[in-house]
């Protein structure tokens, strides 16, 4: 069984994906982390060059690679739940947990990031019209916690907890 993490930019997934699998001396890995170490830039150059639509395709393929290992906690890029076989290859593989945090926090969280889907003008209504039009998406995953308030180390504790408590 895997733990996968997923949500909006600017939730927490790694910070919190690596906090958990510490605690359950699980591996750990972050999508776009593998992307970036494959293919050898930055996600924001390979939306720059590529487009979102290479993007997502190495990502599922990633997602595809990753659904095969065990005790493995997983942290997806926030657009992850828009490809039905992404979701359904991560259900088979463990319990999703979607992060959520309010548009204000994310985009403070994310201030001076080069994250390309926010190289607009108004960043908070991009956040906020992207986050109305994933939300049914985010609804397929197991686990809602809202990190808008919370330090990493108490989402892993929740996480940890909620877990505990479908056992």
């Amino acid at each position: 069984m895997n733990l996968v993490l997923t949500g909006f930019m600017g939730t927490g997934k790694t910070a919190v994906g690596r906090l958990v699998a510490e605690k359950l001396g699980w591996q750990f890995f972050d999508t776009d982390e593998i992307i970036e170490a494959e293919v050898g830039v930055k996600i924001a150059e390979i939306f720059a060059k590529k487009g979102e639509p290479y993007f997502r395709e190495l990502e599922t393929k990633t997602i595809r690679l990753l659904a095969l290992l065990d005790n493995t906690v997983i942290s997806c890029g926030g657009g992850v739940v828009l490809r039905p076989e992404n979701m359904d290859e991560l259900e088979r593989s463990g319990t999703i947990v979607c992060l959520t945090a309010s548009p204000e926090k994310i985009l403070e969280r994310t201030k001076g990031d080069t994250r390309p889907l926010l190289a607009v003008k108004d960043p908070l209504s991009k956040i906020t019209e992207m986050q109305k039009a994933r939300e049914p998406y985010y609804k397929r995953c197991r686990l809602m916690v809202d990190t808008t308030e919370l330090p990493p180390e108490a989402v892993a504790e929740k996480i940890m907890k909620q877990l505990s408590n479908e056992s």
